[in-house]
């Protein structure tokens, strides 16, 4: 017995799907994050220096719930970077760690600073600046949507993407 599915023509093209779309956009915005930066930063890495300079002292749950991270991870990544030198990770009551920027992580964010733009302009130069404006509007607005509308659904799906 074969199922629905085997007998039905899928109507929709791979590359119609917006699961696939948005795979290839993450691609693209690290292909395009590495030819700007070079490959001693990650992305990830960056997101957490850029919010650690914003909000210096706050805890590792905080950082993964910022940067939508599982909290395993964020601690991982931390520790990485704290081991670089990059970053501080003092203990605070209850096991957690307060973080924050070294001087030579500052330095690094510092050199990093400069290519934003770049980056910005490498992933969206291709899209007229009412485009530019649109699609970022509504990138927003999927991503603040979905969070809000599934926060458990969230935690979940960061916990697995660890995996």
């Amino acid at each position: 017995m074969t199922t629905q599915t085997a007998e039905a023509p899928v109507s929709i093209k791979l590359h119609d799907e917006p699961g696939h779309l948005i795979r290839r956009a993450q691609q693209i915005a690290v292909s395009k994050f590495h030819e700007v930066h070079g490959r001693h930063v990650t992305p990830i890495q960056y997101a957490i220096l850029r919010t650690l300079q914003e909000t210096p002292g706050i805890d590792q749950v905080t950082l993964a719930e910022m940067i939508a991270l599982d909290t395993s991870t964020t601690a991982d990544i931390a520790a990485r970077l704290e081991t670089k030198g990059w970053i501080l990770r003092e203990v605070l009551p209850r096991r957690q760690r307060s973080l924050s920027l070294t001087p030579d992580g500052e330095e690094v964010l510092a050199e990093l600073l400069p290519g934003v733009s770049d980056h910005y302009e490498g992933m969206m130069s291709s899209l007229e600046p009412v485009e530019r404006q649109e699609f970022m509007r509504l990138l927003r607005k999927f991503v603040h949507l979905h969070d809000s509308q599934n926060p458990l659904e969230v935690r979940k799906s960061r916990a697995s993407a660890k995996e």
